[in-house]
């Protein structure tokens, strides 16, 4: 068998670190039910159609896994990958039937702080919200109430929106040299793991911070260098959006 025929069938595997959250998700997680309730902050059920809301640039980057099992960033794949969620985001913003809003590359400059900590409390989120009991945290009472603070004020303030939507995507791919060593390995019954494709999307009240919807992608299929897999990833990290009917 050639080694690009098998690289199409081996290079989608979670890694190491994803394989183990791959873990706190089944154990974490009793049932879709519960899931689904977990996605919203108490209280909160659904925005109103036409409810203003401004979308932020898409925090993503794309690496490619050396022979070695490093993590390479990469560029092209990045800008591309950033244009495809662009195109599928607007497609899906329409129908969603909300009124939303993009901040100008001048005021995207001015709040890229606010992504930073958005990447940050996600993370959080995933950790001690959809982990295992023991990473839970008791002060939050396995409810979703996380904030962004007033750190989102300024949002408010540029574009007149009351709530923000905003996603953080990571996405890894093994080359044909880890694909190599995979084979080689596997030969020798160990087992290499190959890239992950990991998302956040969050829907923040931008009056006070909290974070009112939050869903996460951890998977290892999909690829955001084509167009219409990337748009099959963005129906994935909006799945179950709260916006009415």
């Amino acid at each position: 068998m050639r080694l690009s025929t098998m690289r199409s069938r081996v290079t989608r595997f979670p890694s190491t670190a994803a394989a183990g959250l791959v873990l706190l998700v089944l154990l974490g997680t009793a049932g879709p039910a519960l899931a689904q309730s977990k996605n919203l902050a108490p209280g909160f059920t659904n925005l109103a159609k036409a409810t203003k809301v401004v979308v932020m640039p898409i925090d993503i980057e794309l690496f490619s896994i050396s022979g070695g099992g490093i993590l390479e960033p990469k560029a092209d794949w990045t800008e591309a990958a950033s244009k495809h969620l662009k195109v599928a985001l607007l497609e899906k913003q329409r129908s969603f039937g909300l009124t939303t809003a993009e901040l100008s590359d001048e005021d995207a400059d001015d709040v890229a702080e606010v992504n930073a900590l958005h990447a940050a409390v996600a993370r959080s989120i995933s950790m001690h919200h959809f982990g295992i009991a023991s990473l839970q945290l008791p002060t939050k009472e396995g409810l979703l109430d996380w904030s962004l603070g007033e750190a989102v004020h300024p949002l408010k303030q540029k574009t007149g929106a009351d709530y923000a939507l905003f996603s953080w995507v990571r996405d890894s791919y093994a080359s044909s040299e880890r694909v190599a060593t995979m084979i080689v390995m596997a030969a020798f019954g160990v087992g290499l793991v190959g890239g992950t494709q990991v998302g956040y999307a969050s829907l923040v009240d931008l009056n006070t911070g909290q974070v009112l919807w939050f869903n996460r992608l951890l998977r290892g299929s999909g690829d955001l260098r084509e167009a219409d897999k990337a748009g099959e990833t963005l129906e994935a990290l909006l799945s179950g959006f709260p916006v009415g009917k």
